[in-house]
Parts: C-alpha cells; sequence; structure tokens
C-alpha cells in the first residue's frame, strides 16, 4: 500500500508559478511510475504529466508542454511538478498517482491515489 500526499498548492496570478510536491510513503517508491492529474469544475479528470520510475522517460499534455517540468528525487521520496507561466485555465485540483505499471497510458493504470491539492489561478 502507498500512500500519497500532495503540497504546494495554492493561488498565484496569472503569469506565475508553483512547485507541487508530492511524499510517498513506502521504500518501494522508486518501483512505481508517478503521474499528475487535474480536475476542473465540471470536467473530467486529466493527465498532467507522468515520469518512469526512474525518471528518464516523461511524458506531457499539450496543454502543459514547455511550461510545466514534472520530476521526480527517488532518494528523498518525492515527486515535484513544477508549473510556470500559468494560465486561468490550469486551474484544478491536482493530484499524483503511482502505477505499479512500468509505462502506465491511461489513469485506469494508476493504483494509488493522493487526495489532491487546489490549484488556482487568478486573471
Amino acid at each position: 500500500q502507498v500512500q500519497l500526499v500532495e503540497s504546494g498548492g495554492g493561488l498565484v496570478q496569472a503569469g506565475g508559478s508553483l512547485r507541487l510536491s508530492c511524499a510517498p510513503s513506502g521504500r518501494t517508491y522508486s518501483s512505481y511510475a508517478m503521474g499528475w492529474f487535474r480536475q476542473a469544475p465540471g470536467k473530467e479528470r486529466e493527465i498532467v504529466a507522468a515520469i518512469s520510475r526512474s525518471g528518464g522517460v516523461t511524458y506531457y499534455a499539450d496543454s502543459v508542454k514547455g511550461r510545466f517540468a514534472i520530476s521526480r528525487d527517488n532518494a528523498k521520496n518525492t515527486l515535484y511538478l513544477q508549473m510556470n507561466s500559468l494560465k486561468p485555465e490550469d486551474t484544478a485540483v491536482y493530484y499524483c498517482a503511482a502505477s505499479h505499471a512500468v509505462a502506465p497510458s491511461t489513469e485506469y493504470q494508476y493504483d494509488y491515489w493522493g487526495q489532491g491539492t487546489q490549484v488556482t489561478v487568478s486573471s
């Protein structure tokens, strides 16, 4: 069992930056592929970014490419999402998730989820 706790959300003006962190419990963190998802009010949850177990492979949704960066520090058991040039449409609850799969391609392949952290971008 893995428990995930997100932090770093908040209110920021458009064009600003935030860094989200996710601290999984357990000693096998490095054996999970990790991802960041978000869900805006009235919308379905969508993937934002994902990263392989070693951190060598990353994936980004088109809407955040060039603005967001996912990274992980396996020694510190921490996952990050650096968000720059934030836009009002980035407003959502952001979730981190962990997957047993080597290369999860859908949210259904993620086995553990955090409670989420709110990100609000004002115009």
